[in-house]
């Protein structure tokens, strides 16, 4: 977008005048059947465009992995490897999973509009391609080689050229692409949008917490976008919707899954605020799921979240909040047996009851 376009007179998205009302089902109803989380996709590229549409924070081990696999069917445990796929330092510098043709979205789109900002996003990524010159390095030894520089070296990842590899145990492999053929405001709209449409109802404010923009910036993107957001009240205040996602709001519904082990930093309930009270009514209960460390996994049974888990190696505890049925636990057994990771062993499952 020209700075010309930029400039135009629109209608404001900063104050909602609210005209449609939705309840915490319709919401809830609406991110399950955008995030694939009835029925599994069968595997695709497309598919897992779809299941990375906000990005798949993966700061734990094969959090994403685990995130494709509550999506896609057939999952394996090497799917971080097909090259339909991206890892970035994405929102809030946290590591993330995207699509790679989506990656200049959560990278270029978060570039600062201050100009001290820019600067070291540019000078740390023009500095980072002076020390690799086409190599692979882990993120310690290109640091090291860059000796002197004053910058953190994900800030160059604003930019857009730059990607990595991240396994868990080890230091990030870090190496430099092109610069992405998109203007940074253009991909912040789109990157606005996927918000809008994973986590919405939102606001410009919400939105600066979920990317780690700037308010200001925020603010300019919902403003840009406002002639085709609709405005909304429900449980969590007042905010914004897609107007193209309002058919999906209203819409019954899809059939829940039976059961699914949603990994640490999950689309799902990487929420905030209001937000976390709209998924988890219990405010005792919420501390036990958005701990101040570490987060655990969460337990979806039938759509809603009613417990935790966590893992140690192919120990699977699960924590649940209420009595399962016997039904119930059979589901969420089947489908801890089911998760795609290289174990020395079959994998074990404990009730904390």
């Amino acid at each position: 977008m020209t700075s010309a376009a930029r400039a135009r007179p629109r209608r404001s998205a900063s104050a909602v005048t609210a005209t449609l009302q939705l309840a915490r089902e319709q919401i809830l109803g609406h991110r399950r059947r955008v995030g694939a989380l009835g029925e599994r996709l069968q595997w695709s590229t497309v598919s897992l465009r779809r299941a990375a549409w906000a990005g798949l924070q993966d700061s734990m081990p094969r959090a994403a992995l685990l995130s494709i696999h509550a999506r896609v069917a057939g999952t394996r445990p090497d799917a971080l490897d097909d090259p339909s796929l991206a890892q970035v330092w994405g929102p809030r510098y946290s590591v993330f999973v995207v699509a790679e043709e989506d990656a200049p979205l959560f990278t270029l789109g978060r570039y600062p509009d201050d100009a001290r900002g820019r600067r070291m996003a540019d000078e740390t990524a023009m500095r980072l391609a002076e020390v690799l010159r086409g190599r692979k390095l882990k993120d310690r030894e290109a640091v090291r080689e860059m000796a002197g520089h004053p910058w953190h070296i994900r800030y160059a990842t604003t930019t857009g050229t730059v990607r990595i590899r991240w396994e868990g145990a080890l230091a990030p492999t870090v190496w430099t692409v092109s610069k992405p053929d998109i203007e940074p405001f253009d991909a912040r709209l789109e990157l606005a949008r996927r918000y809008l449409t994973v986590f919405g109802p939102g606001t410009a404010a919400s939105f600066s917490t979920w990317a780690g923009v700037a308010t200001k910036a925020a603010r300019e993107a919902f403003d840009a976008l406002a002639g085709s957001l609709t405005a909304v009240r429900s449980p969590v205040g007042e905010g914004w919707i897609l107007a193209a996602d309002e058919g999906s709001f209203r819409a019954p519904p899809d059939a829940p899954a039976a059961a699914r082990l949603l990994p640490s930093g999950d689309a799902f309930f990487l929420l905030w605020g209001l937000d976390r009270e709209l998924l988890v009514a219990d405010s005792r209960r919420r501390g036990q799921l958005w701990t101040s460390r570490v987060w655990p996994g969460s337990l979806l049974v039938e759509g809603e979240v009613i417990g935790t888990w966590r893992r140690s190696n192919a120990d699977i505890s699960i924590a649940p909040w209420r009595r399962l049925t016997p039904g119930e636990r059979t589901s969420v057994e089947d489908e801890a047996a089911t998760l795609p990771l290289t174990l020395d062993r079959e994998i074990r499952v404990t009730w904390q009851d």
